[in-house]
């Protein structure tokens, strides 16, 4: 019986999985951004490389926090440019900037064995707000994710998503000291879907990313954390009820290389909660690298 059992949850989770429901709808991937995630740098141009590795432990039952096997891998490359003008807008640094990220990512689960790679949807963002007070800074934008990349309706796989999303941005770094030594830093990502091919349009998606950190001189090292919340149910004729959610914890070391005139940035976070929404939700661990360079 329980053979039967676990073969029968393999064979719905694959389903669930070619109905294209293999993570959190929206774009944005957190554990991108940790400490002093809500710092906009100065006038200048830069460019910011994300890479992420993200391991599939396993997955979570749709609207359910019950865990029905699987695994699966995530890696990508966010190429991320921003410029950073003179020009004041609302007493902020006024900026502009754009995404082109890269990926790969492959699922096993059941009778379901999928891989595929390519280039993302890609992020223009025209609206960069940068504020910066004697303790504090502080951010806003505003962009589009376009439906660019290849997508294959059922494949889980498909390095694009299948439709167009808004993203808003807000946040605040806080400084604890004169020095800047000890900071506190909060990231808010929200998103509005467009429709699918299907004409599902997945649930609006809130994102924040976090980070405490303490800088030693040659150094910084923090804790951080990201929480991802879907706010609305999928709709749509072919839609499904069920809101994903997801939290992680972990740490980030930031090295500047004075030298070579660039930070280099590591974090490890380990996800301690995932419900599952219209479809299965993955649980896993992220490891990211990032490079900021100005150019």
């Amino acid at each position: 019986m329980k053979n039967k059992t676990s073969l029968a949850s393999a064979v719905a989770l694959a389903a669930a999985l070619a109905a294209g429901a293999a993570q959190a709808e929206g774009h944005y991937v957190t554990g991108v951004e940790g400490l002093q995630g809500s710092s906009v740098p100065p006038a200048g141009n830069y460019y910011l490389g994300y890479l992420v590795h993200y391991d599939i432990n396993g997955f979570q039952a749709p609207d359910s926090k019950d865990g029905i096997g699987g695994s699966g891998k995530v890696t990508a490359l966010a190429n991320r440019f921003v410029k950073v003008t003179d020009t004041k807008l609302f007493g902020a640094d006024y900026g502009f900037e754009t995404i082109i990220p890269v990926l790969r990512t492959s699922v096993k689960v059941g009778p379901l064995d999928a891989s595929d790679s390519g280039v993302g949807d890609v992020y223009v963002g025209p609206l960069v707000l940068g504020w910066h007070g004697a303790q504090w800074d502080a951010v806003a934008a505003a962009g589009i994710w376009l439906d660019t990349a290849s997508n294959t309706l059922g494949d889980p796989t498909s390095p694009g998503k299948g439709y167009q999303s808004t993203m808003l941005t807000g946040g605040m770094t806080y400084y604890f000291d004169q020095q800047k030594s000890i900071s506190g830093s909060a990231l808010f990502r929200y998103e509005y879907n467009g429709k699918k091919d299907n004409g599902v349009r997945p649930g609006d998606q809130l994102s924040l990313e976090w980070g405490l950190g303490k800088n030693y001189g040659a150094y910084s090292l923090g804790v951080v954390g990201y929480s991802q919340w879907q706010l609305s149910n999928d709709k749509g004729a072919a839609a499904v009820a069920g809101k994903a959610e997801r939290h992680a914890a972990g740490v980030e070391v930031v090295y500047p290389v004075a030298s070579a005139g660039l930070f280099l940035k590591g974090a490890a976070y380990q996800e301690f909660s995932v419900h599952g929404g219209s479809g299965p939700e993955p649980k896993g661990n992220l490891l990211r690298l990032s490079l900021v360079k100005p150019f």
